[in-house]
């Protein structure tokens, strides 16, 4: 069949983006779902900086690429292996299909799915197979396996949940990234208690749905990190106790001072590496600073070693909110439902997709926190 998709044919073009559109929307063809594959109708894909960064080079990809990897859908066709979804299932796309069988898999960390891993940096469904092509001859890659921002799309069983069809479809689509990756760090590679203090740095969709993963997990301090004051103001309405400007020479003091010496939870999500060395100076003694942000793969990070024994600090990575994708994703809409995860309040946008180079324009700058395109 053929859908309408977004295709990234080279990285690392000129901003503006809707004046160089490094994304083209075109017509591809579509192969039917292999035996163990799903075909789905998008409902709606957000707009991530993990997208921005395969756009702009940071992170490279093999090009050309239909990229988008964070959306939910509606079942269209099932593979001959695929018997526990139906046509109208409403489902969630996970960015790592796990094969449930390889080490990380077998100790409950699907997230580290090697062959998962191999399949995404390789272009590739879980199965090897790439079922997007161009109307000419030539290589299409899939996007983490996903490819969603396009009208339809194949992916593997295992890059599926199935969800409550109550759920709105576009806030649902954040499920997929910002809040498994936002909402994990907190309470599955922090394992955050409640009346723990934290710090949040870097108020994306990503750091806010970790903000109210804190909230909800009953910290009772948040410190909220940003060099946007839109996003330091919105952070402060979403429950956070205290807001600091990253633009402040003297941050690190000012959260030190407002929480006695350090904070024993700071979680990183801006993907610099200034960023993650303000997370580290601002956590305690014996604390733990977490993570999650997506530096250009060259830089690194560098610490006094004698203060990970001296004052037994921890430091930890994230990935996707240390997930398991089939328990936390319908855990976390349950939270939802109730209130106690407002992620509609992260959504700040939705676009159709002829719109999508000008909603990453709007990304780049810190103008929006969560955009979604949306499909009739």
């Amino acid at each position: 069949m053929k859908t309408r998709a977004a295709v990234l044919d080279r990285m690392g073009m000129d901003l503006p983006y809707a004046a160089s559109r490094p994304l083209t929307i075109r017509t591809i063809e579509l192969d039917p779902p292999g035996p163990d594959e799903v075909l789905i109708r998008i409902a709606a894909a957000g707009l991530c900086h993990s997208d921005l960064s395969v756009i702009n080079g940071d992170r490279p990809r093999p090009m050309p690429m239909a990229l988008g990897h964070e959306a939910s859908g509606i079942v269209e066709e099932t593979g001959s292996n695929v018997h526990d979804l139906q046509r109208g299932d409403h489902v969630v796309v996970v960015f790592v299909p796990s094969c449930g069988h390889c080490p990380p898999c077998a100790e409950g960390r699907p997230a580290l799915c090697e062959p998962g891993a191999a399949a995404n940096g390789a272009g590739t469904l879980l199965s090897g197979a790439r079922r997007i092509h161009h109307d000419h001859e030539g290589v299409l890659n899939h996007h983490l396996g996903c490819s969603v921002f396009a009208e339809y799309a194949v992916v593997s069983r295992r890059s599926l949940v199935r969800i409550d069809p109550e759920i709105a479809l576009d806030e649902a689509a954040l499920f997929g990234c910002a809040v498994l990756t936002g909402v994990g760090a907190v309470v599955n590679t922090a394992q955050v208690r409640a009346g723990a203090s934290t710090a949040i740095i870097g108020l994306g969709g990503v750091g806010l749905a970790a903000l109210i993963g804190a909230r909800a997990a009953g910290a009772r301090t948040i410190v909220a990190i940003d060099l946007s004051p839109a996003k330091l103001e919105e952070a402060m309405a979403l429950g956070a106790t205290h807001a600091v400007d990253a633009r402040d020479p003297d941050a690190k003091d000012q959260v030190r001072a407002l929480t006695g010496g350090g904070v024993e939870y700071a979680f990183e999500f801006a993907g610099a590496i200034r960023a993650l060395e303000l997370a580290y100076a601002i956590t305690r003694r014996g604390g733990t600073t977490v993570t999650a942000g997506l530096p250009p793969s060259a830089a690194s990070f560098g610490i006094p070693a004698v203060s990970l024994v001296a004052e037994e600090r921890t430091v930890k990575g994230s990935y996707i909110g240390t997930c398991v994708p089939a328990r936390d994703i319908p855990r976390y809409l349950e939270l939802y439902k109730q209130g106690r995860l407002p992620v509609d309040r992260l959504l700040s946008g939705r676009l159709a997709l002829d719109d999508i180079n000008h909603g990453f324009d709007l990304l780049h700058e810190g103008k929006a926190v969560r955009q979604v395109v949306v499909f009739d």
